[in-house]
């Protein structure tokens, strides 16, 4: 319940004193350790009746508080808010006033409720607080579940498209008039719901000379959806900028924003990147559901001994620990692990993203903002002043930040951050080519974990076969060693959209620095020298953490292959 608030919640609570001190913190602390929502983990200890919570909500918020909501919802509200409004919001309308319309909200934190339907019903919006689990199911009562498809989507816009190709030259009026109608409306809320829905990490807004094209990136590969028709493509494009209060009269320059929806009950946001391109301007979303993203070090798939040893690093008073891999392996899923291991009551942690993508409750988390001079580096510098026990720099890409990182570590701080390196030993050369000192390196720097993320076999269709000896050549097998084990790929089937594959598993280099290795980092040593004394001193390649995963019937050579 109010997932994503439960700092807020946290605080209404103490500042109330609702609940004793002693008993809030070690919720908090629980909750932290499991994931669960806090107002859940509050009512599941039996620490507040849930009437009690819900009213400190309302008082919090400045709302009515609805104890007992209707069994049903009257007919005039009804036909004032359509479905559509109902699921992305999630909200319930109760009361219809002259101009003003009562709905009861499955989030009532989330402000657009009040700004978007304002706008969009033309009537002021009073929002009261209810119990969530009651005003979902009165939305799917009343509205019941999204049963349209995009097929249906795309035949509704049609009519649009036609009526757009018979007024070729439109104004920026006219753009928007249809970016507000309900078939554009409608179609976007559908493309957005089944990308959620099928745990797509992006989604893809393409114009092309002759074609508009909508692509998914799910589980890393990019796979197209029914093109909507090309005349569509600016209304459709100006929805998403209107939902990401983005100025859609400016085409000419790169924007950034964000989409908040309710999905399920859930609050998922939409990172929105617009590039203007030869035909139009492009849209990338990236879809951040909190839900859905595991932030627990035990629950990213790392090997038990590889866990053991990242757990023993960041609980060290100061070093450096470096994670890399190139864009989309899953670095910053790490490091967000890593910090909610760490996040207490009695440490300070900073972070300098670019940009945030999960907020973390306990942890003080700044946004690169370029145009304002805020760069990694300088926020590192201003980091210093803060009294900080643990910094995270989302990303090493200079001189300079690495600098005043390993200051940062040499003034006894510890310093999580990323790097785009092929492997562990890399990270080590690529800082020196930046410009460090080997001895200041070598003295700052205690692990590397480098890490891929491969598309694991659907297990519905997961199937054996023998091995070529090409693929054994590729991954280096002796079949002396491995003669009767199984290799296993997906034959495809309806649960994985006939790809083979359903979710991804992670691959993982842990490079400690040890003595010896450090004397090496010193010395200059080239990187494969490095890289030999590593593997001698028993780091498991990237290679070979690969080879496991095929053993273990987790994904398929050709997936190891190209990601090692």
């Amino acid at each position: 319940m109010f997932a994503g608030h439960d700092q807020i919640i946290f605080e209404l609570l103490a500042g109330r004193q609702l609940v004793g001190a002693a008993l809030l913190q070690a919720a908090f602390d629980e909750h932290q350790a499991t994931g669960k929502p806090f107002a859940t983990m509050v009512l599941d200890l039996g620490l507040l009746d849930r009437a009690t919570l819900l009213r400190a909500v309302a008082d919090h918020l400045g709302c009515d508080y609805a104890g007992e909501p209707p069994a049903t919802l009257p007919g005039d509200a009804l036909s004032l808010v359509d479905a559509g409004m109902a699921r992305t919001y999630g909200v319930a309308p109760v009361a219809v006033d002259g101009f003003t319309v009562s709905l009861l909200a499955v989030d009532p934190f989330n402000p657009n409720i009040v700004n978007d339907l304002t706008f969009a019903l033309e009537r002021d919006v009073r929002v009261a607080v209810a119990d969530p689990e009651r005003v979902a199911q009165l939305i799917r009562q009343h509205y019941g579940e999204e049963v349209g498809s995009l097929d249906d989507a795309l035949t509704e816009l049609q009519s649009s498209a036609e009526d757009s190709r018979d007024h070729p030259a439109l104004t920026e009026e006219d753009i928007e008039q249809l970016a507000g109608q309900t078939p554009i409306i409608r179609f976007v809320n559908l493309v957005l719901a089944q990308a959620i829905h099928d745990k797509a990490s992006d989604i893809h807004f393409e114009p092309f000379e002759h074609e508009f094209h909508i692509r998914y990136r799910i589980d890393g590969a990019l796979y197209g959806m029914a093109p909507p028709p090309k005349s569509l493509a600016r209304p459709i494009i100006s929805r998403l900028k209107v939902l990401a209060n983005l100025n859609i009269a400016e085409r000419r320059l790169p924007q950034d924003g964000r989409i908040r929806l309710n999905s399920g009950g859930r609050a998922v946001d939409l990172r929105v990147s617009t590039l203007p391109t030869q035909f139009g301007e492009s849209v990338v979303l990236r879809v951040l559901d909190q839900n859905s993203v595991r932030l627990q070090l035990a629950q990213i798939g790392l090997p038990a001994g590889l866990e053991a040893g990242v757990e023993e690093i960041i609980h060290r008073p100061n070093g450096i620990f470096l994670v890399t891999g190139p864009t989309g392996s899953g670095k910053t899923t790490t490091l967000y692990s890593c910090l909610t291991a760490l996040n207490s009551l009695d440490s300070k942690l900073l972070t300098i993203e670019d940009p945030v993508e999960y907020e973390i409750d306990g942890v003080m988390q700044v946004p690169v903002n370029l145009g304002a001079g805020l760069t990694f580096a300088r926020a590192l510098r201003t980091f210093l002043r803060q009294d900080p026990d643990i910094v995270m720099v989302g990303e090493i890409r200079d001189l300079e930040t690495a600098q005043i990182a390993i200051q940062a570590s040499l003034t006894g701080h510890l310093v999580l951050t990323t790097l785009h390196t092929n492997d562990a030993p890399g990270a080590i050369t690529r800082l020196v080519d930046l410009g460090i000192e080997p001895f200041l390196l070598a003295s700052t720097l205690e692990a590397v974990l480098a890490q891929r993320l491969v598309r694991r076999i659907c297990p519905s269709c997961k199937t054996a076969f023998e091995p070529t000896e090409l693929m054994r050549r590729q991954l280096g097998v002796d079949p002396v060693v491995h003669p009767d084990r199984p290799f296993y790929t997906g034959a495809g089937c309806a649960a994985c959209h006939h790809t083979g594959y359903k979710g991804r598993v992670g691959i993982f280099e842990f490079l400690r620095l040890t003595d010896p290795l450090r004397e090496l980092v010193v010395q200059g040593a080239a990187l494969g020298e490095i890289r030999q004394r590593a593997l001698g001193e028993g780091m498991t390649s990237l290679r070979d953490a690969g080879f496991a995963a095929i053993l273990a019937g987790d994904t398929t050579v050709a997936e190891v292959v190209k990601y090692t």
